[in-house]
């Protein structure tokens, strides 16, 4: 084969924090690397600012055998097109997974601990909203529900069975028997019976028509008073407008680093509600993190000019259970 062209198509921004120089010279070894010109390409290299790879798209880039993503779902980029063209897909979803599961770890500690609806107590109360010591909430002994054995799923689920908590871990995923979940540590239960018996519920599913408002008014009401939840995965799985008026009651918190609409309105009642913390969908590799999703390009690159099968391969028949 001769030395293959590899195009990086995302914004400059994020294709500089991903492949700085070290990462750029190793790809170089594998091919020519030419820049955002893809109609020559290859490799395509795709990430956040990339462009939909439409039927008009493949039609200036016939070349293109291989599709490395630097991200994690690859819904809103790949089309039928792709598919039809037997053009190769593969994402750093692992790579992206480790800092969404500390993320949600974090979160769980803190829904446990019922930390800011504390902090937002002692600030507006000073010393006299300082907890008394059977006030105090702690995270040994919880019965944590976790919806949906995905990649993260999977990874808060090992995290939390040999942690020294004594958590009770539930488990719904209708793809998981309860042989494989016996293997993985946990109970696999109903959706409903999971909401009922979990003090901090953890979501972790796909966004498709099935699991659309999963979580919605009847369900949420199941969940025992003082619960929490947390989604670092899709906004849609709960219904933002049933989970406004659990909340604004004070019966459940949330933690939330995805919504739905996403982003929220300014002046939307969850950021002002103290039992409530939005963040701006940073869970998954920030910062620094993104030189994860470096490593994994140079390297899943090296593995398709070795022949090698791709370590984050996604085929069409992947959608409809993926992220």
């Amino acid at each position: 084969m001769s030395e293959p062209r590899i195009a990086i198509t995302m914004g400059r921004r994020e294709a500089d924090a991903i492949l700085p120089a070290d990462l750029r010279a190793r790809l170089a070894e594998c091919g020519e690397v030419v820049g955002g010109s893809a109609e020559q390409a290859d490799v395509l290299i795709t990430g956040w600012g990339s462009p939909p790879l439409t039927e008009a798209f493949l039609a200036r880039t016939p070349r293109v055998r291989v599709v490395l993503h630097a991200a994690g779902s690859v819904k809103w980029l790949v089309t039928e097109a792709v598919w039809e063209r037997g053009i190769m897909v593969s994402s750093a979803a692992d790579a992206n997974a480790g800092p969404v599961a500390d993320y949600a770890l974090a979160a769980i500690t803190f829904a446990a601990k019922k930390a800011v609806a504390a902090a937002s107590a002692y600030a507006a109360g000073g010393a006299a909203a300082w907890p008394g010591f059977a006030e105090r909430e702690g995270g040994d002994g919880r019965t944590v529900g976790v919806v949906g054995a995905s990649r993260i799923g999977r990874l808060i689920l090992e995290r939390l069975v040999a942690a020294d908590t004594g958590c009770r871990v539930l488990l719904y995923d209708p793809y998981v028997s309860a042989a494989e979940a016996a293997k993985l540590g946990v109970e696999v239960v109903g959706l409903g019976e999971l909401c009922g018996s979990s003090s901090v519920i953890t979501l972790h599913a796909p966004a498709v028509p099935e699991t659309r408002h999963m979580l919605d008014a009847r369900r949420l009401a199941l969940i025992p008073d003082g619960g929490a939840i947390v989604n670092t995965a899709r906004g849609s799985l709960i219904d933002t407008e049933a989970l406004v008026r659990e909340c604004t009651s004070g019966r459940l918190n949330a933690f939330l680093d995805v919504t739905e609409p996403e982003p929220l309105p300014t002046g939307h009642p969850l950021f002002s509600l103290p039992n409530v913390l939005v963040t701006p969908h940073i869970a998954g590799a920030q910062g620094s993190e993104v030189r994860r999703l470096g490593v994994w390009v140079v390297e899943e690159t090296e593995r398709w000019v070795r022949g090698l099968p791709l370590s984050g391969r996604v085929r069409r028949e992947d959608l409809c259970r993926l992220a």
